[in-house]
């Protein structure tokens, strides 16, 4: 099967880049998800195991507790706990290399320092559009993940046989979280071989479902059955849902960072579902409403995201950010799902 993606100049210029390179930095999206942080895990072991060389892993804020186990997260360093310390890795940095994200606004506060740094940049991403200036950009909106597109590469560059556990169970968690366990976004079969190539490193890929999956406190638990059960509303004439999330919620529930990863996909599970939204409340900033949307078939989330919500994403599995109230935020949801009916009720 033929996995390649790059022309002979991107390899070449990729090789040159990383070889030429003494100080590099990996680098992903703010509120990291599993294939953010399994692809810059998997970058690194990459750039160890083939080209001998350490990296830097920065993220710009936490990521979900339910990646603590993975090989390698002892290395990352966040922003928002070591600022200055970023901030001299940046200045130190030759090149840096950002992952699974396309957007200075997606890396929050670390956009300036980005932009200031005289690295060179590289990007290897899944997402459409770019506004981040960089010397080479690898990107591929119809891949099912970052770390998809990380494997491709380090395997039409021949260093995939030198590779072992540690560049292959975040590679395989990053495909598994970003498609949902496999249940979107992942029905081409090039997805299935690179699964094929990751077992033959030894990898337990049950293990890592229930790692990341069966990983829960009671708490979260908890949250998870009084979301679905007080907060959930369903439109059954639209086929489509929504729920809230507020600080109040995730105080009474000792909320942390991940406890509500998945839930917006259960809605779907509903007959004749085609549209789950989920809206939650920051932590931290006031009138800051998180929004994650899932979708099924043909119903276009994306476009959703980017009308109503300031996001994007892709076609099943899109984000977006409010600055509002939560009710204002409802209204807004509403507005979207009615803007949308036609759509939602073929």
């Amino acid at each position: 099967m033929n996995l390649d993606l790059l022309s002979v100049d991107d390899i070449t210029l990729l090789q040159e880049k990383i070889t030429n390179a003494n100080n590099i930095v990996l680098l992903c999206h703010t509120r990291p998800d599993g294939d953010a942080i399994g692809a810059c895990l998997a970058m690194n072991a990459y750039l160890s195991g083939h080209f001998g060389k350490e990296s830097a892993i920065v993220v710009p804020n936490s990521f979900p507790d339910f990646l603590n186990w993975l090989p390698g997260r002892e290395r990352i360093v966040r922003f928002d706990k070591h600022p200055e310390d970023v901030k001299r890795m940046f200045n130190q940095a030759d090149l840096v290399v950002c992952l699974d994200f396309n957007m200075y606004s997606r890396i929050d506060d670390m956009g300036e320092v980005l932009k200031t740094s005289k690295a060179d940049v590289i990007m290897i991403d899944h997402h459409l559009g770019s506004d981040v200036d960089c010397s080479l950009k690898l990107s591929f909106p119809e891949a099912s993940s970052t770390c998809e597109l990380l494997f491709r590469v380090v395997w039409q560059m021949g260093g995939f046989d030198e590779m072992a556990q540690r560049f292959a169970i975040p590679c395989y968690c990053g495909m598994m979280t970003d498609t949902g366990g496999f249940t979107f976004n992942s029905s081409r079969p090039e997805i299935f071989f690179i699964i094929c190539q990751l077992l033959t490193k030894g990898i337990d890929k049950d293990k890592i479902y229930r790692n990341v999956y069966n990983n829960y406190s009671s708490w979260a638990i908890r949250l998870r059955g009084f979301l679905m059960s007080q907060k959930l509303n369903v439109l059954d004439d639209l086929h489509a849902s929504y729920y809230t999330m507020t600080r109040k919620d995730m105080k009474d529930f000792h909320y942390v960072r991940g406890d509500s990863e998945g839930l917006v996909n259960v809605p779907l599970q509903i007959k004749g579902m085609k549209c789950s939204i989920s809206l939650r409340e920051d932590d931290r900033i006031d009138n800051r409403i998180w929004v994650s949307l899932r979708s099924v078939d043909d119903f276009s989330v994306e476009e959703m995201a980017k009308r109503f919500f300031n996001g994007g994403g892709h076609l099943n599995a899109s984000g977006g950010k409010l600055d509002c109230t939560m009710d204002e935020a409802v209204k807004i949801t509403k507005e979207a799902i009615n803007y949308y009916s036609e759509q939602l009720c073929k």
